[in-house]
């Protein structure tokens, strides 16, 4: 089932760009590292199946990487040619691994956010390369997301001083060391 989302509340738009720097999308798969993954500062976390009580566990927006269809999300990824799949209830995230679907992609669409995932074919030494040569080709004032296999806060902010807007960290990633200063207390 897909949730209609509170207006603004759980926008993953208004979420990763808010605030100063890059922002963390923690991906997971229960409701205890979303938990943690909020209390670490996440600004989002991304699922890629059914987690049952991820909408009452956070209150931050909820990504959808899996098969159709979405449940319980605030944004779904696309690949290009399937946008027609995602329905006016949920933002959509276009999800793109090189620059032929990039360039696509943008003929006759014009998505909000990007997801960045490389290929990875030419740039193996460098799991950053790929994501970094995909970013120019992004639009002005579209919202990129880095898919990277990060490990380090070093490797975060490279991307944010490339650009990004948010990075989507990968499962059992430590939150807090990726986003560096522990968030104020609300």
């Amino acid at each position: 089932m897909i949730r209609a989302q509170v207006p603004g509340s759980r926008r993953l738009s208004q979420h990763i760009s808010e605030g100063d720097g890059i922002a963390i999308i923690a991906r997971v798969r229960d409701v205890e590292s979303a938990r943690a993954a909020e209390a670490d500062g996440a600004k989002a976390v991304a699922v890629d199946g059914a987690v049952r009580g991820i909408r009452e566990s956070t209150s931050l927006p909820v990504l959808w990487l899996g098969r159709w269809p979405p449940v319980d999300a605030d944004a779904v990824a696309v690949r290009p040619g399937d946008e027609e799949d995602a329905d006016g209830e949920v933002e959509t995230v276009l999800h793109v691994k090189d620059e032929d679907e990039l360039e696509a992609a943008l003929e006759g669409h014009d998505p909000e956010i990007f997801l960045l995932a490389g290929d990875g074919d030419d740039d193996e030494d460098d799991p950053l390369a790929s994501v970094l040569d995909l970013l120019p080709d992004v639009p002005a004032g579209k919202l990129a997301i880095a898919v990277a296999d990060i490990a380090t806060r070093e490797q975060v902010v490279a991307l944010e001083r490339a650009g990004f807007d948010a990075v989507l960290a990968p499962v059992g990633r430590e939150i807090g060391a990726l986003v560096g200063a522990a968030p104020p207390d609300v």
